[in-house]
């Protein structure tokens, strides 16, 4: 596969940004998704950061010999605090050259909160490709847990020029216990971001380990992605589990687990 393979700063979600990019560097890593998420992964935060920060950013990705691919921006899209957040982050990808910024859709409860969210996303997808960016809506909770569900999604909103699945099979299997050798298929004819992410256990088990450490059959999926011809970023997550994030040093383990996992499924970074 000639994917670009990523590695994700999420495995070093509770440590600043310089040392996570310096962590993923040490492990191997050579190309990056960064999280702007606010609450879970705040490597950036969308909210306060400012442009000679993110020309910081830039430089220190540069530094290490890092491509930026891409960044986590995900927001409560059915909100207008979420819409402006979001907005934000696709002008931060667009200050670090990432070509993509993924989302989810946020945790509409009510129909009023559902059509706000269309409406937003419409409006979102306008804009993004103004700026000549894709977004990848990740099979996640709420409205969107799975591809199957989302066809409908994306069918509605109907950009498809910019907007895309990012299809997380971690998170297929822990908010619904669906097959995700099966689910996939319905969102590769318009995927645009993949998240190498491995399991253990089912439905509502919090735990995502480095790659190849888990229960998830990873070679079967990327030959599922081979076959169907996509050429798209792989990024690989490691969200350790319910006792939550260990130090820098133990981050940094995982992280090379990672790489190592990723080795032995015959990818190169």
């Amino acid at each position: 596969m000639n994917n670009l393979i990523l590695g994700s700063t999420i495995v070093f979600a509770p440590h600043p940004i310089d040392a996570a990019l310096e962590g993923l560097a040490e492990a191997g890593y050579r190309n990056v998704e960064i999280g702007a998420v606010k609450g879970w992964f705040e490597h950036i935060d969308p909210d306060t950061v400012s442009d000679a920060e993110i020309q910081l950013i830039g430089r220190k990705l540069a530094d290490l010999g890092l491509n930026p691919v891409s960044l986590s921006g995900h927001t409560q899209l059915q909100t207008q605090e979420g819409k402006e957040r979001f907005t934000r982050a696709m002008d931060i990808a667009k200050g670090l050259g990432m070509p993509i910024v993924n989302t989810f859709t946020g945790d509409a409860k009510t129909d009023e909160e559902r059509e706000a969210y269309f409406a937003n996303v419409q409006d979102l997808c306008d804009y993004a490709a103004q700026l000549g960016l894709k977004i990848g809506m990740e099979t996640d909770s709420n409205m969107l847990p799975t591809a199957k569900i989302g066809v409908e999604i994306l069918d509605r909103i109907d950009r498809p020029e910019v907007l895309g699945f990012n299809y997380d099979p971690g998170n297929v299997i822990y908010y619904t216990g669906a097959d995700p050798y099966e689910d996939i298929t319905y969102a590769l004819p318009r995927m645009v971001h993949f998240h190498l992410k491995d399991k253990i256990g089912g439905q509502g088990v919090f735990n995502f380990p480095p790659t190849g450490e888990g229960e998830i059959d990873l070679a079967r999926l990327l030959g599922i992605l081979s076959d169907a011809g996509y050429t798209g970023p792989i990024s690989a997550e490691v969200e350790f589990d319910e006792n939550g994030w260990p130090d820098i040093a133990g981050c940094l383990d995982g992280a090379k687990r990672s790489v190592a996992g990723l080795h032995a499924l015959g990818l190169t970074l």
